[in-house]
């Protein structure tokens, strides 16, 4: 897996002050898309075991949050088996941290058993995500007054609820939507 950079005291792309990793590769190819060139797997740097050791180092200050995946698009395939360890090991070293996911796949269809995109460790990486944000991001229903996303069909997803509840739950973050 490749990766196009990562952002320390990120504020933008989930609560609080965050440690960002931007992956590469994503075949959703959305119009208007704020980092095309992530599309291409081959774009930016290898990820290495010094790239994980530096996310986990960047991720212990008491003031960081937690930790965001981006992209690209975090749940390519491909991209699953090495995030799936970097996951894991946030939850075995650092488990007060959270996690959230930006992902143009559907939760409750693409990342589900027999979805698009479902693989042997998704669901062992959707066990260590706090929160998603699922749906490709549309032009059309660009806002930027929303929290947390870039167009209204977007979803912010309580993973660990609805994983437990086995049924589809909301955010607080997605009813108090506007900034």
């Amino acid at each position: 897996m490749n990766y196009g950079t990562i952002k320390n005291c990120d504020i933008a792309n989930g609560i609080g002050i965050r440690v960002s990793l931007f992956v590469s590769g994503c075949r959703h190819h959305c119009k208007g898309c704020f980092q095309p060139e992530t599309w291409s797997f081959d774009y930016g740097q290898p990820f290495t075991k010094e790239t994980e050791d530096e996310i986990m180092r960047l991720l212990s200050p008491d003031y960081i949050d937690g930790l965001s995946l981006l992209g690209g698009e975090p749940f390519e395939p491909e991209n699953q088996k090495v995030l799936v360890k970097l996951l894991r090991r946030v939850r075995q070293e650092l488990p007060e941290k959270n996690i959230w996911c930006y992902s143009g796949y559907m939760f409750d269809t693409d990342l589900r058993s027999g979805g698009k995109v479902y693989t042997e460790v998704t669901d062992e990486m959707l066990s260590y995500i706090d929160i998603l944000v699922d749906g490709e991001f549309v032009q059309e229903r660009k806002d930027i007054s929303l929290r947390f996303r870039g167009s209204s069909n977007q979803r912010i997803i309580d993973i660990q609820a609805s994983l437990k509840d086995h049924n589809l739950i909301l955010s607080p973050y997605m009813i108090s939507e506007k900034i």
